[in-house]
C-alpha cells in the first residue's frame, strides 16, 4: 500500500512491487501514472528524501527502488549507507537530469542495478522495471 495516501494499491505475489524516491511531487505522479497503467507493477509507496526513502525500503520491501539521484538530504547520508540500506533484497533504478560522469560515479557508489535518464523514462522505465524482473527471477529470487 502506498504510505501517503494517495492511490491505495494492493499488490499481489506476483506483483513488481515498486518504491518511487524523488523530492518533486509532480514527478512522483509522473511515474506513478506511467506505472499503474502495468497490471504486473505495484506501488508500494513514495518517498520524497533518501531517508524516507531508506525507512519505507526497510518496511515495505520493494522489489525496485526508482530512486531520484539528487535529492536534498542527499550530502546527509554517505553513498555506502544508501546502498547498504537500499540495497538489502531491493534493487535501485536511479533516475536523474544529470546524466554526467559524476552523476553516474554516484549512482555506481551507492549500488544503482540501472541509471536512467528522467528525459527519457516515458520510454525506458517500464522496459527497465520489466528487465530487472527478469533478472530477478533468473536468480530465483
Amino acid at each position: 500500500m502506498i504510505q501517503d495516501g494517495s492511490n491505495v494499491l494492493q499488490n499481489s505475489d506476483t506483483s513488481i512491487k515498486i518504491l518511487i524516491a524523488d523530492d518533486s511531487e509532480i514527478v512522483r505522479r509522473g511515474i506513478r501514472q506511467l506505472l499503474s497503467a502495468q497490471p504486473e507493477i505495484a506501488i508500494v509507496g513514495e518517498a520524497n528524501s533518501f531517508a524516507q526513502a531508506i525507512q519505507m525500503a526497510s518496511d515495505l520491501e520493494p522489489h525496485v527502488v526508482v530512486l531520484d539521484l539528487h535529492m536534498p538530504d542527499e550530502n546527509s547520508i554517505p553513498p555506502q549507507e544508501i546502498k547498504l540500506r537500499l540495497n538489502h533484497g531491493s534493487q535501485v533504478l536511479v533516475i536523474s537530469v544529470w546524466n554526467d560522469e559524476d552523476s553516474r560515479k554516484l549512482a555506481e557508489s551507492i549500488g544503482a542495478a540501472v541509471f536512467l535518464d528522467k528525459m527519457d523514462l516515458a520510454s525506458t522505465l517500464i522496459r527497465t522495471i520489466m528487465q530487472l524482473k527478469r533478472e530477478r527471477s533468473a536468480r530465483g529470487e
